[in-house]
């Protein structure tokens, strides 16, 4: 709508009679300005004079309401149609034209060389920055822990070929050194009747319970009625101590003495019910416990004394026992004995009649009808600067006398074995063993401070070990520093030297510590 048409809307009409409305005279319209020159770029449309019957001097109006849709029409509503834009806004312009527009100089054409720069300007201080804290992280980060490798052989064999023991011709025997393995065997390891020989187990079970000190005589025992009764039995052929009375004290050592080299049976129940508030029952299976952690698979014991026949055992059984044995130093100074005086002032007599002959050391012997001869031996011998343990077992001797042809076979395998033990050079001093590595990358040479030599037999192979003792390695050290412990062998049979380092050990440098990646 122009605004031409828009004053003839709001023109006065005549009354009836043709006079002028004073009634709404109030509303007279003021005359408009002439075009502001300013904004002469919205221009209206040329304007037609209107009729001197319509001056503003003389016009009325009357008020006609606006249509709705008139009023909501802003004010600029009368602006023509195609002054008004429909264009939707233009999107920001890159960084580079802004920055031209800005400076009245455009941008350079984009080249790929252009663009290669523009990312090393952009990546470059990045890239400082992330090398500069990688290098801080490397330097300051803890070092790692150095440590030590063997490279000489890890065993050694000794020449010759595996030995063969002069064994007898019924049973079955065994025969191993501590700490090395088996030197021999014969017969088939399986379950037999044992007899005295249970009595082994009796004592270590004993001791494990209640340790005995080199020396010592330990706890006070009570004997009571039924040891004393059983004391009796020796009538029907059981070996007992029948010195003992009701109410009388025995130091824990006198009754293993009395278990080991009389074999009283008495004794051996009554340091069963000792060590389990007494009953013999809970012993029992104490004992058959301690069988299946030493790997003892062919033993079954139905009681503390091995008088039953269903008491049973193989000889490489008893010798894992025996091995564990040795190694209780107030038991091998009871076994070793020859004989034993009870606290009633009289001797007996040891029925391992092996010692106290060639370093034996007893340990049990165990007869009876039904199990023949049998026979847990030990002995030592000394080669070199290593005191070597050997453990036997000798079982099933029937040839009359049963106890005396046992102990004599089994002093043939005995003394058969300590004529195979030989020393051995495994590793001369000052030779190469293993290396020392910081792990950083570098890694120093030791060497053996001394010459080592292993005991063993011909056709046996030992392991050779290197270990830092359990101690803190250090990160610089000067030649000839020790830094390890070199093993040959295991258990009372090793062998150990100590390992230094062959030349300096240099501190990590700066360099050592940025290129490390582990």
């Amino acid at each position: 709508m122009d605004v031409t048409s828009a004053k003839a809307q709001t023109a006065p009409e005549a009354s009836p009679e043709g006079g002028v409305d004073r009634q709404t005279a109030v509303f007279k319209a003021l005359k408009r300005p002439g075009v502001d020159q300013p904004t002469a770029m919205l221009k209206l449309p040329p304007q037609t004079p209107a009729p001197a019957s319509e001056l503003p001097a003389e016009r009325t109006s009357k008020f006609v309401p606006l249509r709705s849709e008139q009023a909501q029409q802003p004010a600029s509503a009368g602006v023509a149609e195609a002054e008004r834009t429909r264009q939707q806004p233009m999107p920001p312009l890159p960084p580079l034209d802004l920055l031209a527009e800005l400076t009245n100089k455009p941008a350079p054409p984009e080249t790929p060389t252009r663009t290669v720069v523009r990312r090393v300007k952009i990546w470059t201080p990045l890239l400082v920055l992330v090398l500069i804290i990688f290098a801080v992280v490397q330097a300051v980060r803890p070092l790692p822990e150095p440590s030590l490798n063997l490279t000489a052989e890890s065993t050694y064999t000794f020449e010759g070929d595996k030995p063969t023991l002069p064994w007898p011709g019924e049973g079955q025997g065994f025969m191993a050194a501590t700490g090395l393995g088996t030197v021999d065997s014969f017969g088939e390891q399986k379950a037999v009747p044992i007899g005295s020989v249970a009595k082994a187990m009796t004592a270590y079970v004993v001791l494990k319970d209640k340790p005995l000190a080199k020396g010592a005589d330990g706890p006070s025992i009570t004997v009571d009625a039924k040891a004393e009764e059983d004391g009796g039995l020796d009538a029907q052929g059981e070996s007992t101590l029948n010195t003992v009375k009701e109410g009388d004290k025995l130091t824990q050592h006198d009754a293993l003495a009395a278990l080991m080299i009389p074999s009283a049976n008495n004794i051996a129940r009554l340091l069963a019910r000792w060590n389990t508030d007494g009953s013999e029952e809970a012993f029992v299976k104490k004992m058959n416990d301690t069988a299946e952690e030493l790997g003892m698979k062919n033993t079954t014991y139905t009681d503390p004394s091995g008088l039953d026949a269903t008491t049973v055992s193989s000889a490489e059984d008893q010798v894992k026992l025996g091995q564990k044995l040795v190694e209780i130093e107030a038991l091998m100074d009871i076994t070793k004995l020859p004989e034993w005086k009870d606290p009633s002032g009289k001797t007996w007599r040891n029925y391992n009649t092996l010692v106290p002959y060639d370093g034996a050391l007893g340990i049990k012997t165990g007869s009876t009808t039904k199990a023949g001869g049998n026979l847990l031996f030990a002995a030592h011998k000394t080669v070199g600067d290593t005191d070597q343990l050997i453990v036997g077992a000798v079982l099933g001797q029937h040839k009359a006398p049963i106890i005396d042809t046992v102990n004599a076979v089994s002093e043939e395998v005995m003394l058969a074995t300590q004529d195979e033990l030989e020393g051995a050079t495994v590793v001369k001093k000052g030779q190469v063993v293993g290396e020392f590595d910081n792990n950083m990358g570098t890694k120093t040479p030791v060497v053996a401070t001394k010459d080592v030599k292993a005991v063993g037999w011909s056709g046996l192979t030992v392991k050779l070990e290197l270990s830092d003792e359990g101690k803190d390695l250090p990160q610089s050290a000067a030649a000839g520093t020790h830094v390890g412990l070199l093993t040959v062998g295991e258990g009372k049979s090793r062998v150990e030297v100590a390992v230094a380092l062959q030349g300096d050990l240099a501190e990590p440098t700066f360099g050592d510590k940025l290129t490390r990646v582990g």
